[in-house]
């Protein structure tokens, strides 16, 4: 079983950057698939990225291709988003989540584990 834990939220201006970090406990976060979802007030949650156990196949959503980075050092057990540029649109909850296996996962019922959540909010 893993346990994630999110940090690194908080306000920024638009055209602004932050970077999310997903803490993870347990021995098999190596060989875990790992994602960023977002859910805004009202809204449904939406993926954002996803990265694949050893880092090798990264895949995003079209709104935040080429502003958002997700990154992985398994010798930390940690998963990262750098999200460059942002926009109003961004602001959200932003969610950790992880699950076993080999491939890639960009919905939400597709992961088994998830982190409690860390807010981001841009101002315009």
């Amino acid at each position: 079983q893993v346990q994630l834990v999110e940090s690194g939220g908080g306000l920024v201006q638009a055209g602004g950057s932050l970077r999310l970090s997903c803490a993870a406990s347990g021995r098999t976060f190596s060989s875990y698939v790992m994602g960023w979802f977002r859910q805004a007030p009202g809204k449904e949650r939406e993926f954002v990225a996803a990265i694949t156990w050893n880092g090798g196949s990264t895949y995003y959503a079209d709104s935040v291709k080429g502003r958002f980075t997700i990154s992985r050092e398994n010798a930390k057990n940690t998963v990262y988003l750098q999200m460059n540029s942002l926009k109003p649109e961004d602001t959200a909850v932003y969610y950790c989540a992880g699950r076993p296996g080999i491939g890639v996962y960009t919905t939400h019922l597709e992961y088994n584990y998830w982190g409690q959540g860390t807010q981001v909010t841009v101002s315009s």
